[in-house]
């Protein structure tokens, strides 16, 4: 009886394990074999000041958390992944009136290229898009310094969807 629950157990740990078709998301490398990677400020032709840092961080923070590949400095890597933010542009979304609104959309649109050995490109991607909306503030007295946090944060949070968006990318080789 014993002979038979541990062959019953053996049998299920094979069919369940390597055949599920399952895996977790993230790991690996970025694009093939990067095993390390140097990633330098994004230059911003924007007109929000931090946006460069802020895409850099976005991108550096993503790469280390879902990647094996490691960030170093620009002296230790062979490959290097630069940027510009081409752009940040804001519109209204909604309105309450045809003078206030209430909703804003910003609009971010970046470029980035991963280059290897004597600058040869391996990967890049030109006028990549992202949006994200983002609430004004109702009451009068606060609109200014309100809105002006939630337009850094709109600018923080398309950082860091556009981060993802470009790893899973580099990743997925698509």
């Amino acid at each position: 009886m014993k002979k038979c629950i541990a062959w019953l157990v053996a049998a299920s740990v094979l069919m369940i394990g390597p055949g599920c078709g399952y895996r977790l998301e993230g790991g690996g490398f970025i694009h093939n074999d990067v095993t390390r990677v140097s990633v330098a400020i994004f230059e911003n032709k924007s007109s929000e000041s931090r946006a460069g840092i802020s895409f850099t961080n976005e991108l550096i923070r993503e790469i280390t958390a879902k990647t094996d590949t490691i960030v170093v400095d620009a002296d230790n890597a062979t490959r290097k992944i630069t940027g510009t933010v081409r752009s940040i542009t804001f519109s209204a979304l909604s309105r309450s009136s045809s003078e206030e609104v209430t909703e804003r959309e910003v609009t971010a649109k970046v470029d980035v290229v991963l280059t290897g050995a004597q600058g040869k490109i391996l990967w890049s991607v030109k006028n990549f898009l992202a949006t994200e909306s983002y609430q004004m503030s109702d009451k009068v007295s606060d609109m200014t310094v309100d809105d002006e946090a939630n337009k850094r944060e709109a600018v923080d949070l398309i950082a860091e969807r556009v981060a993802e968006r470009l790893v899973s990318l580099m990743t997925n080789d698509f």
